[in-house]
This record gives C-alpha cells, structure tokens and sequence, in this order.
C-alpha cells in the first residue's frame, strides 16, 4: 500500500499540473493523488503533490506563500499575459529608464489590488474565464486582495531595440498571478509587458532543493519523498497531545485551546500526526482529521 505523504515535483515546462497528477498516480499506484496550487503548463518548478491521506492537506498547503523566479518582457502585451497568448499590442520599449523600472516595480510590491490575467482559472459565473475568453467573450475580473512581499530585478537584456527583459525574484501570497504583475508593469511603463518565463522555486516550506524531477522519481522504488508526520511538521506550527486528547482528536472532538495560530499540527505521543487544528469559540477543533489515534 502507498504511504501517504507529500512528493516535491520539480515539474517540467509543457506539462500542466494535471499531467503530473496523471504520471504520479502511474508511479504510486493510487489515484489518492492531487496537487497544491496550479503551475501553468509554460512553467516550471516546486509543484507540491499529496498522496493517500495527505491529500488532506493540499488546500492548506495552497494558502501558503510562494517565491518565483520570471522573466518580464517590456514591449510587447499578449492576450494571456505569457508567452503563449497571441500578441495584442505593446510600444517600444527603447526609452525605458532604470529609474522607471525600479519605481514600477516598488509600485507592485505590498498589498495590492489585483486584477487576475484575463487568461485564467477564475469563474465567471460558473465558467472559467479562459473558456470564456477562447470563446471570443469580453471577460472582466474582479480584483483581488494579494501581497507582494517581493519584487526585485536580478538582471536585463534587450532581445533587440524595442524589447526589454526584466529578471525578477517574487515573494508573494497565495492567488498571486505574475502574469499579472508583469501585465500591470507594462502598462504602468506604457509599452506593455508579458510573462516570458517562470519558475516556483518555493511553496511554503518545500523549495527546488528538494524537488524531484519526473525521471528521478520514475528510478525512486517509492517516489514518496516527505512522509505524512514530517511534511505536517513543517508547514504548520505543532502541538503535542496526550494519548487520551489525541483519541477525542482522531474521533472530531473538541480540545481546550492551547493559543497557538492555526492551523496547526496535532501530533499524538508516538509523534504521528493526528488532525490539522484551529481554535475559535474558545476551543481547539480538527479542520482536518487524518486518522484515529493508533
């Protein structure tokens, strides 16, 4: 029987994040399998997959932060935002100062209102807006609350005379899109700007060091690389719990509140996780109940 934990994908470019779903339920033998927080098939790095019991946490994990690495282009917008929508307009990029980029820049980073790229998995009453955009439709997203932690240039390039390329690290909050932020950077600049390239390379606590590719996991005799305790243990604060908490726990009782931030990890006195917990009304109860104490 598959163990229930976490893998780390380092997930390749073409591939959607359903597509690894589909090769990691090949490799383990389950279809308990599913994912934390989407990666558009143009970008690569850390995809976070849960398998068994752990899938349980996905949802959770998801609301974590994330980091990218990307590569903005200046002079150019396309339909998607990235690189693989058609272009759309976009003015050269030639005269775009140093100064400029830094202050667009600052300008996207803490609390923002943003709008998510046209091109996207939001609904829009009951259908996906990118649906509804193939569709031919005028699709128009409400903005969204987000928090760009940070932005910061690495390197440019200029492909040629009217293009410029930013490389930039993101710290950000879940439902970020960088498509957006590169959108919104060359809109303010007035040249337009799209998402070349994108890597994660965090999900909360899990990065590309340790991530697997595809192939490395495919030669793994178990592909499952964070066990359930110990993936637990790091993305969520923890409380040690008697045997006789941790049976009311395993069974979706209730415990006295122990004023920690949630959720966090209960974990019984052999150190197996036992329920995700959050404490409100004065109480500590499971938002997650993994399995029954022993």
């Amino acid at each position: 029987m598959t163990r229930p934990g976490l893998i780390v994908v380092d997930k390749p470019a073409c591939w959607t994040s359903h597509d690894v779903v589909a090769r990691l339920r090949r490799l383990t033998g389950t279809r308990k399998v599913g994912h934390a927080g989407t990666l558009d098939p143009m970008a690569t790095g850390v995809l976070v997959i849960g398998v068994e019991r752990a899938t349980r946490l996905l949802g959770h994990l998801a609301l974590g932060d994330k980091a990218y690495r990307a590569t903005i282009r200046l002079g150019q917008a396309t339909v998607t935002d990235d690189a693989e929508g058609e272009l759309i307009g976009g003015a050269s990029a030639a005269a775009v100062t140093a100064a400029e980029i830094t202050a667009g820049l600052a300008a996207l980073t803490g609390e923002l209102d943003q709008v998510p790229a046209r091109v996207s998995a939001v609904k829009v009453d009951g259908k996906r807006a990118y649906a509804r955009v193939r569709a031919g439709e005028e699709v128009a997203l409400a903005p969204r609350r987000v928090t760009v932690s940070r932005l910061e240039l690495t390197a440019t390039r200029r492909p040629d005379g009217d293009l410029l390329d930013l490389d930039v690290d993101v710290e950000c909050s879940s439902g970020t899109y960088i498509r957006a932020l590169a959108r919104d950077l060359g809109v303010a600049l007035g040249v337009g700007g799209h998402l070349t390239a994108l890597r994660r390379t965090r999900v909360g606590p899990f990065d590309l060091a340790q991530a697997l590719t595809l192939e490395e996991l495919a030669a793994r005799a178990d592909p499952v690389a964070v066990s359930l305790d110990a993936a637990v243990a790091a993305a969520f604060p923890r409380r040690d719990v008697d045997a006789a908490a941790a049976d009311r726990l395993g069974h979706g009782g209730k415990l006295p509140p122990a004023g920690l931030d949630g959720p966090y990890g209960a974990f019984d006195p052999d150190g197996h996780v036992i329920a995700l917990i959050e404490e409100r009304d004065g109480m500590a109860r499971p938002v997650v109940v993994f399995a029954p104490a022993g």
